[in-house]
């Protein structure tokens, strides 16, 4: 193990423990790009309903942390941090005075998973099931 110098003692009680990558970690919350499950930006954050993605995702990841932009409202956050209880996946609602982040919403690891596409883009729409009964009339035209 190398040996600290005093320099480097005083820094770290000064600004506290080094960080690797401190940029990536603002930009993502608080954890690395390397982590990332998903994505969203903050406008999709605010739309009124959920991504089903993100969900899919909790069901396949119990393991996973949502992590949520703190400068958003919390009316728009709170259909996610609900949605993280009903999976009983651990939420953290992170703000930084400093630098503020597009990304709103990240489902993450505590590990590096190295996922290439993180960032969702188009919201996913459930299928319609079609009716269960058949009216009269396909009943008595069957094709």
């Amino acid at each position: 193990m190398k040996k600290q110098s005093v320099e480097d003692v005083l820094q770290q009680g000064i600004h506290g423990p080094l960080e690797t990558k401190p940029d990536e970690r603002r930009e993502f919350l608080g954890t690395l790009r390397e982590r990332v499950i998903l994505a969203l930006k903050k406008n999709q954050v605010a739309e009124a309903t959920i991504y089903p993605q993100v969900e899919r995702e909790m069901k396949k990841n119990p393991q996973a942390n949502l992590l949520l932009n703190g400068n958003i409202e919390y009316a728009a956050l709170s259909k996610y941090v609900k949605l993280a209880a009903k999976h009983k996946i651990e939420h953290k609602i992170v703000t930084n005075k400093e630098r503020d982040t597009d990304i709103g919403l990240l489902l993450a690891m505590d590990h590096a998973i190295d996922k290439e596409d993180i960032y969702i883009t188009q919201k996913e729409i459930s299928q319609p099931q079609p009716p269960k009964s058949k009216g009269l009339f396909a009943k008595l035209f069957k094709r």
